[in-house]
């Protein structure tokens, strides 16, 4: 049997600050206070964003108190991104609109029942001036700069704004306001989750220990999974669109998804690494990939009506049996017009990358032109696929 507490401790995590302190606390019969703290600066959550969401429910199978916080303050300013610019302010209105749709998303993996949702405006908003300048007190700026995406952008000339070495200084007091025990976050939050550390000690507090989990690859293998690089899994896509996107993935992902996004355990997992070593077909585990996912996310029926869709309509190379249908008035339309009718596509910019990447089908045939005008003929119309696994037949009524 294995241990669920070093389960917690080793798998899928980069950092553990104080190992030996939070292992001993575990063992232990003391309830823990574990923050997570997002800033939900977009509505949609995909399965990257949910790495750290498994482990936030793995101190929650273990019986400790869940504190999802939402930066509906910080978020009015914006962490620095790491991509060289300063991040887009959100209005507190929009991030809260926005935090509904992640406790939705978040339930398919948490019990949100026993979870504590907390709002940092509440102490943050209170605070004045002379607060602040004690806040600040603690850290040199010297040490500010120490962040990574700060010398980044120091060695790019970008801009730096003052306001974002606040933002530390910011998340740090959420971890005094709510005396957290643990506090998690991915590889990118390192400095943040260390200011806390820092001014819990500053306000005569035991400081937090700190776990960070792995920033997840995208469909790509290149980089950070997201929604703006197109290289995501959707906490809510449809059944079929996410088995498909996994079968999608490079062969050398297959076992860092397992072992990031899904509950099968360390022993399968090494047994899957050596079945990979002894040249087992890798279709093979994405298919198993692919189950896992969409029974996560969805159920067990769902998995497997996916993986027959899929191997319909791909392995046997034949059309899915439920194409959807749309009929529009007009005897043509321009094919980024025509792609935006597929309802997963968000935007005309992405429609124009799905089509000059090679990703849009008309009537079977790839179309790359940004500026074709597909005719829609009366009775059968025209089918369009976009990817590999969406299917649209415009008809003209």
């Amino acid at each position: 049997m294995s241990d669920p507490i070093s389960d917690l401790l080793d798998r899928g995590t980069v950092e553990v600050i104080v190992r030996e302190d939070l292992e001993k606390k575990l063992r232990s019969d003391k309830k823990l206070r574990i923050k997570l703290g997002i800033d939900p600066s977009g509505a949609d959550l995909h399965i990257g964003h949910m790495v750290v969401i498994r482990k936030l429910k793995a101190f929650q199978d273990l019986g400790h108190h869940i504190l999802l916080l939402f930066g509906n303050f910080t978020g009015q300013i914006g962490d620095p991104t790491g991509k060289g610019d300063t991040r887009a302010a959100k209005t507190q209105e929009e991030l809260e609109e926005n935090a509904k749709h992640y406790i939705d998303q978040v339930s398919k993996i948490l019990d949100v029942d026993k979870v504590e949702v907390v709002w940092n405006a509440d102490w943050l908003k209170p605070l004045n001036f002379a607060d602040v300048i004690k806040l600040a007190s603690n850290f040199t700026v010297a040490q500010m700069l120490e962040r990574d995406m700060f010398q980044d952008r120091m060695k790019k000339n970008k801009p730096i704004s003052l306001h974002e070495f606040m933002y530390p200084l910011m998340q740090g007091y959420d971890s005094v306001a709510l005396e957290a025990d643990v506090e998690l976050g991915g590889t990118d939050q390192t400095f943040n989750l260390l200011a806390g550390r820092v001014l819990q000690k500053g306000y005569d507090q035991e400081p937090q220990n700190i776990i960070t989990v792995p920033i997840l690859e995208g469909l790509d293998g290149k980089i950070k999974m997201g929604k703006s690089e197109g290289n995501y899994i959707g906490v809510s896509d449809e059944p079929n669109d996410m088995y498909g996107k996994i079968m999608s993935i490079p062969d050398d992902l297959i076992l860092r998804y397992f072992e990031l996004a899904t509950d099968v355990s360390a022993a399968d997992i090494d047994k899957m690494r050596e079945e990979m070593s002894k040249g087992a077909n890798p279709r093979d585990l994405k298919m198993r990939l692919g189950r896992e996912l969409v029974a996560i996310y969805h159920d067990e029926k769902a998995a497997e009506a996916a993986e027959a869709h899929f191997k319909q309509v791909f392995a046997k190379k034949e059309l899915p049996d439920d194409i959807p249908e749309k009929t529009i008035s007009e005897s043509e339309l321009p094919l980024i017009e025509m792609v935006r009718l597929i309802d997963t596509v968000s935007s005309n910019s992405e429609a124009r990358r799905l089509i000059e990447g090679g990703g849009v089908r008309v009537d079977s045939k790839q179309q790359k032109d940004i500026e074709f005008v597909v005719p829609v003929p009366e009775g059968e119309g025209v089918l369009l696929q976009v990817g590999k696994r969406r299917f649209l037949r415009v008809k003209r009524g």
